[in-house]
């Protein structure tokens, strides 16, 4: 997380001084911005929340994890694979295809990985002494398999060297796999560790066993087709484009599910959440997955997207739905889980709450400033300005942008300070 949103910094301050950093290769903003991503999505979200899982699942199933040695080699291998982008991207390696820039040869490895983990999971479901799968199990389980599924369809595994197809079939793949690494990696494996952590932090049932399988159901039938909605303006086919926005639009459902399901089983407990900033980090990141969700299918109808698509508003909502929803039950999903670990209480909740507050205003400062630029730009497209023309009169925007990134960077900063302390240099009193 600390390197991700400091590369995310980097290529913000290029945004406002393009010439600062010079002409070095692997610090133009085209290779800052990929590496950022990546390390973001692959680096940061989803080992953090894999970790998470791993404690979970075996608990609920009241079982040991089947293989200790394999999730250790597993996590030596996503460490690796990792580096492997850092290294790649900056030195110029890319297949140029969004959030699928890693090389074909990475590819295999990060399906060898998912392969990996499912087995692992589902060979401790098998061993279970719990009859009952918790709705966490399914969420965390089905994250693993879907991804392995649409990762090595979304970078064309079966094409060695390319990693890709050609033309519109390979936009329509590319954007299948793109929206869908948030919605079937990101979005289940996050909604299952809420799913885990609000009860537990209440003590309080699920208001509804029914509901969350309801919500889980509705989300693998209208999330995994809506991709195209980003390939609106592009000559796709249109019966795929109006499939795309009517499941954009469905998508209400699976969240209005899932978060009447959480908000009903916090009622009366808000005190308590607000008191374990595990808790409250994760119940932050439901309140990013609304607003997310109301966002997103808005800007898939055409007649929006004609003016938010390729703008800053698109970049807005990335950075809700990635940091303000899964970042924030990734951090959260952590710190509810250390102490149990460790024994102890974290290193100091005071620097969580720092680290709480310099997100929370960081993000929400980036969905105002950003969707306010992209407003401004898509406006300005319509009425026929060029794009050159447009900059000057974002560049104050940009500054802003800039400055609300380092709250972020700090954040992350106190975060790893704080868990490495919890782990390793941790003499305080007993959890």
């Amino acid at each position: 997380m600390v390197i991700g949103t400091l590369y995310g910094l980097v290529g913000a301050i290029e945004l406002v001084a393009p010439d600062l950093l010079g002409n070095i290769g692997w610090l133009v903003f085209g290779r800052i911005r990929t590496v950022h991503t990546n390390l973001v999505v692959f680096g940061f979200l989803t080992p953090a929340l894999l970790s998470v899982g791993h404690f979970v699942v075996p608990r609920l199933l009241r079982t040991q994890l089947f293989s200790e040695k394999l999730g250790i080699f597993i996590v030596c291998l996503w460490n690796v694979i990792v580096a492997a982008i850092f290294i790649t991207l900056s030195i110029g390696l890319s297949q140029g295809r969004e959030y699928a820039e890693a090389i074909w040869e990475i590819d295999i490895l990060v399906a060898i990985a998912f392969a990996l983990i499912f087995i692992n999971m589902i060979m401790t479901i098998r061993n279970r002494q719990e009859p009952l799968l918790y709705v966490s199990v399914w969420y965390i389980t089905a994250g693993i398999i879907l991804t392995l599924i649409v990762y090595a369809i979304g970078n064309v595994i079966w094409v060695p060297g390319a990693g890709a197809l050609t033309g519109i079939p390979d936009a329509v793949i590319l954007w299948f796999y793109g929206h869908n690494v948030l919605g079937l990696l990101l979005t289940p494996l996050a909604v299952g560790i809420a799913y885990y952590v609000i009860p537990s932090a209440t003590r309080t049932p699920l208001y509804s066993h029914t509901l969350s399988l309801a919500g889980f159901w509705s989300l693998l039938v209208l999330y995994s087709h809506i991709g195209t909605h980003h390939l609106i303006q592009v000559p796709a086919p249109t019966w795929l484009k109006v499939v795309s926005i009517v499941g954009s639009i469905g998508m209400v459902i699976p969240v209005m599910i899932v978060l009447i399901n959480f908000w009903y089983t916090v009622k009366g407990k808000m005190r308590t959440i607000h008191e374990n900033i595990g808790a409250k980090f994760v119940f932050t990141g439901t309140v990013f997955y609304l607003f997310t969700c109301i966002q997103g299918p808005i800007q898939a109808l055409p007649q929006v997207q004609r003016l938010t698509h390729f703008s800053n508003w698109v970049v807005a909502h990335a950075h809700m739905g990635i940091l303000g929803f899964s970042g924030m039950v990734a951090i959260g999903g952590i710190y509810f889980i250390l102490p149990k670990m460790t024994g102890r209480s974290i290193y100091s909740k005071t620097l969580a709450e720092f680290q709480y507050w310099m997100i929370l205003i960081g993000l929400v400062g980036f969905m105002v400033v950003l969707t306010t630029v992209g407003l401004v730009q898509g406006n300005s497209w319509l009425n026929g300005e060029t794009i050159y023309r447009i900059l000057p009169q974002i560049h104050n925007y940009n500054i802003v942008r800039a400055g609300l990134g380092v709250l972020i960077v700090t954040g992350a900063i106190i975060g790893l300070y704080n868990m490495v302390r919890s782990i390793f240099f941790n003499l305080g009193e007993t959890a």
